[in-house]
């Protein structure tokens, strides 16, 4: 079954792939991280058999991609929404997976298009697929809005005080012994309750961006970027780290993408 992936998040594309690997007949053909990439391939290869798609993009929603391109294959949305948004998918005859995606969810995912697939003809399937991508355009200006309310700032411990810190004042956050900090730029440091992975649903992603498994970084935090061995890529970081920070030759791409 040719399947195409629809995410910007470099670990949720390596999580999806890992657990489709337990499903033999799953061939990922494409990986693609925006909505301009997206329409490209859709537009310029032939149609996949099945499609998991991110929700909000580096360049927008992928609501945007069913709504330029003719899309003819069932859609498994995965999303971060809260519980209102999650309310408002069981509306189409789509599947969605709340991340982080749990093995068994895929699997029943999976049975549910395949118990599909064998219990309508093609010229049902068409038209099932049609009904659902209206509703998928119905809803892309509903959610647009909602897409734009990320936080504003976070509550965290300064000795015996609460602290609120401001999103503009983050310069990056980062995991350290199985911990995560948020820096400031003057350079102050607070440890946080949330996950790198749950600090990527709550902040903009044209403004942070994950550079790998222990950084997630401002845009005015990046000082310096230099070439290194294998297509990688050094990063020095304001406020200055002591430690070497690389971008691996996969996510280079994606963030000179995301500079530009």
């Amino acid at each position: 079954m040719r399947t195409i992936i629809i995410e910007d998040e470099y670990l949720a594309v390596e999580h999806v792939q890992n657990l489709l690997r337990q499903h033999p007949a799953i061939d990922v053909v494409a990986v693609l991280p925006s909505v301009a990439e997206a329409i490209h391939w859709l537009s310029n290869n032939p149609a996949p058999d099945l499609i998991f798609s991110d929700i909000q993009l580096s360049d927008g929603l992928s609501f945007e991609v069913f709504d330029a391109v003719s899309v003819r294959a069932p859609i498994i949305f995965t999303t971060s929404f809260n519980e209102y948004a999650l309310q408002a998918f069981t509306l189409l005859s789509l599947d969605y997976l709340l991340k982080p995606i749990q093995a068994a969810d895929l699997a029943r995912a999976l049975e549910k298009h395949a118990y599909w697939l064998t219990q309508t003809t093609p010229q049902e399937q068409q038209q099932g697929r049609e009904a659902q991508l209206a509703k998928v355009q119905q809803l892309l200006e509903q959610f647009a809005p909602t897409q734009s309310r990320y936080r504003q700032r976070f509550l965290v411990m300064a000795g015996e005080q609460l602290l609120p810190v401001a999103v503009e004042e983050i310069a990056y956050c980062y995991t350290l012994h199985e911990l995560v900090y948020l820096v400031r730029h003057d350079g102050r440091k607070f440890s946080l309750e949330h996950t790198l992975e749950k600090l990527e649903t709550l902040l903009d992603p044209a403004v942070f961006f994950r550079l790998n498994r222990q950084y997630l970084v401002s845009l005015k935090a990046i000082d310096k970027m230099y070439p290194h061995f294998a297509g990688k890529l050094k990063i020095e970081l304001l406020p200055p780290r002591a430690e070497e920070i690389l971008v691996s030759r996969d996510r280079t791409p994606l963030l000179k993408r995301w500079l530009e």
